[in-house]
């Protein structure tokens, strides 16, 4: 096998890992199995990330029902051009599956465009963003272990006015993330 089908069978196992972990921790949290129809949000847990992205994300897997090992939200962008600035997670690893749309992902210094159907893996304590390029778009993103991304996306969508850049960098380090840079230009 030469070395580029080797790196992408490798980087395709990725779903599979991520989907693994989740069968090992998914029953620690919850006896019960459930079901998150489509369009629909689990307990009602809808965020709109004011302030950073106009994207609104939607629970579908909540870190209380996997004692904090996984979350997983749908993610709906609506404005092209947008993406939250270059940023790390200090304890968790992120997935992104692209449902709708294309995006341009950054991760380290790499830039990936991205398309329905594609899957890109953010490693923690690597820099990385995106910045969506269609006026509509959707992904699944999910953050393993869960961190404090749903209490994050919770305060953004609380605000009622436009952060400053120091009051964005204190929320995002307060839940476990540092910024590194500006947002991606389309």
């Amino acid at each position: 096998m030469n070395r580029g089908k080797f790196i992408l069978s490798s980087i395709a196992l990725i779903p599979l890992a991520i989907l693994a972990k989740f069968a090992e921790v998914a029953g620690s949290g919850s006896n019960n199995g459930f079901k998150v129809a489509s369009g629909e949000a689990r307990a009602g847990k809808r965020y709109k990330m004011k302030g950073i992205t106009t994207d609104t994300l939607d629970v579908k897997i909540s870190s209380g029902d996997t004692n904090g090992e996984l979350a997983i939200f749908e993610q709906t962008g609506s404005a092209a051009k947008g993406g939250p600035p270059l940023h790390l997670h200090l304890h968790q690893d992120e997935w992104f599956y692209i449902i709708e749309g294309e995006y341009l992902f950054q991760v380290g210094d790499q830039k990936y465009p991205m398309k329905a159907g594609d899957t890109i893996f953010l490693p923690r304590n690597v820099q990385h963003g995106y910045v969506q390029l269609t006026e509509k778009a959707r992904v699944i993103v999910s953050f393993m272990p869960a961190g404090q991304m749903e209490e994050f996306f919770k305060l953004t969508d609380s605000w009622t006015s436009i952060p400053s850049d120091d009051e964005i960098a204190e929320v995002f380090e307060d839940h476990g993330m540092k910024i590194t840079g500006p947002p991606l230009k389309a």
